[in-house]
């Protein structure tokens, strides 16, 4: 999901590239679920909204794979305020956070109903050792969390407010495309509260720069509910993105 210049916009590289990209992540999810069931037989978990898989400060003993279902992951403010710092989609893992202290440093909580694998990890590194393409999946997923949460980091730092919920819903359909999911309706798991948390906005900007997205006809609602989120053409949703990014016209002296 991005470009040579600019991380935070991958959904703004060409149709082309970004089907055949979607199509390998697909092949990579299904891929690394066939490799941990047959190397370890994770213990599965169904989940609701609301259920956390790990809390933070818990010790750490497992990673897990999310089968189906979305999750956030929550960080604690020293005065009991919840910071989401990341979303998580089928086929990402959880709890990388919690290897270097043996402690999770944040919480995992289901948005909806789904499935996670558990893996311990003691028995992932020994199977790592008679199975390499699982320890090159493992180094993948890593490199991939440091990635995203790379992006995620650019778009806060570098795009304005509209252009970063543009890229906030660009980056959800991306995630929905890459597990066979149609990326013209999005149902979002998160309030606007919630969303203004990511992204580092109140809510009433994001209220705003939904709005704005709306009057410009590059996103919809749906009549049933303002979380049913109708996008007619995911490239001028990106687009959008893209101009948020250009520098300024210079003005004439």
């Amino acid at each position: 999901m991005h470009n040579t210049t600019t991380n935070p916009v991958a959904t703004a590289a060409a149709p082309s590239d970004s089907t055949r990209s979607d199509h390998l992540a697909g092949e990579r999810t299904a891929e690394t679920l066939a490799l941990l069931k047959n190397a370890i037989s994770p213990q599965r978990r169904v989940v609701h909204a609301g259920d956390e898989v790990y809390q933070a400060g818990a010790s750490f003993r497992n990673l897990y794979v999310l089968n189906s279902g979305l999750f956030k992951i929550v960080n604690l403010a020293a005065d009991g305020r919840e910071q989401v710092v990341s979303l998580k989609f089928r086929g990402d893992w959880l709890g990388f956070d919690g290897i270097a202290q043996g402690r999770y440093s944040c919480a995992a909580v289901a948005m909806d109903t789904g499935e996670v694998w558990a893996i311990p990890y003691d028995a992932l590194l020994n199977a790592c050792t008679a199975h390499p393409a699982l320890l090159t999946t493992l180094h993948s997923a890593m490199s991939r969390e440091i990635a995203r949460d790379r992006d995620s980091l650019m778009s806060v730092c570098t795009l304005p407010a509209d252009a970063r919920v543009a890229d906030f819903l660009c980056q959800w359909a991306a995630s929905q495309a890459q597990r066979g999911m149609r990326t013209d309706q999005i149902i979002l798991r998160m309030t606007r509260a919630e969303i203004g948390n990511y992204l580092g906005m109140t809510l009433e900007t994001v209220s705003r720069s939904l709005a704005k997205l709306a009057r410009g006809n590059i996103i919809a609602f749906a009549e049933k509910g303002r979380r049913d989120v109708h996008i007619p053409d995911v490239n001028a949703l990106a687009a959008f993105v893209q101009r948020g990014l250009a520098p300024p016209a210079l003005m004439l002296q």
